[in-house]
């Protein structure tokens, strides 16, 4: 990471600035973060630094056509409080075309063909052979390095670590420059497509009764071998039409209270996107991919 951050510092007028916006809270909150650092640094608390030269940031936001239609909404808020346009990058084939071409095998955490074709690629294909620094909205709380683009020319930067931003920091930037949280918060904590293979059983729930088009959209997509008994699910162990029937549903509610009680005991006096969050991630431990979920 200093490393990276000494090469920004010796070529910053030679190379691109990208913020690669998910639609999440936290490249959200880091391109917000970015267009005034001292000030923020400032109502944060954090140490203030030199800034020897204005950057000129692009956005750019990697559009599966997959997206929820909260997170084109957010895109347009953040496009605002920004005063400055999100560059949409997209794959003119799409999710269907791509699952075709991988014989129609669902995307899982050990194959991610999802986010290289329609997230990766179109975000590769549009910087080129630049010199381009990426600044990602990893924080100095999270313990991962995430799912980024391995082109040399590519080289991650991540403030939020160097500057000591966590969830609550985060939060605060949202909710302080008017921006707030996406709406679909209130279920579910990670931007992307609506058939995410990362959703947890309770977003799974919550994608059913916020829109319940789209869940059987999804269910389509589930594939059942009768001669081998092999079976393509999005969520594991389960299908979506198991998942869905009332009894199972009341039971994934019942398990999700219970441990937002529990958290809430445990840290009272937290928002209940931080509850939400922690609960939440209590529930699996797979890292999601970076350029999908901040």
């Amino acid at each position: 990471m200093s490393n990276n951050n000494e090469k920004l510092n010796g070529q910053a007028k030679k190379g691109r600035h990208i913020i690669n916006v998910s639609g999440g809270k936290d490249s959200s909150a880091l391109a917000i973060y970015l267009s005034k650092p001292n000030f923020w640094r400032k109502q944060l608390g954090k140490p203030l630094k030199e800034l020897t030269e204005k950057i000129n940031y692009e956005y750019v936001f990697c559009d599966t056509k997959e997206e929820l239609e909260e997170t084109y909404e957010y895109l347009k808020l953040l496009e605002s409080t920004l005063g400055k346009p999100i560059v949409r990058l997209t794959d003119d084939r799409g999710f269907k075309h791509w699952l075709q071409v991988f014989g129609n095998y669902l995307p899982a955490p050990n194959m991610r063909w999802c986010t290289r074709q329609l997230k990766l690629k179109p975000f590769e294909e549009y910087v080129g052979d630049d010199l381009v620094y990426s600044y990602v909205g990893i924080r100095a709380d999270e313990n991962r390095d995430g799912y980024v683009s391995r082109k040399s020319n590519i080289i991650p930067i991540f403030p939020f670590k160097e500057d000591g931003i966590t969830r609550e920091d985060v939060i605060r930037i949202l909710n302080e420059s008017g921006a707030g949280l996406p709406s679909y918060y209130e279920w579910r904590t990670r931007s992307g497509c609506y058939f995410c293979f990362f959703q947890r059983k309770s977003e799974w729930v919550g994608l059913l009764e916020h829109h319940p088009k789209l869940f059987e959209e999804a269910k389509q997509y589930e594939k059942f071998n009768e001669a081998t008994g092999e079976r393509y699910t999005w969520s594991q162990g389960e299908s979506l039409e198991e998942l869905s029937q009332p009894e199972r549903i009341a039971q994934i509610k019942a398990n999700h209270e219970k441990a937002m009680k529990s958290e809430r005991k445990t840290r009272p006096n937290r928002p209940l996107v931080e509850v939400l969050a922690d609960v939440l991630d209590d529930e699996d431990d797979e890292q999601a991919c970076t350029i999908c979920h901040l």
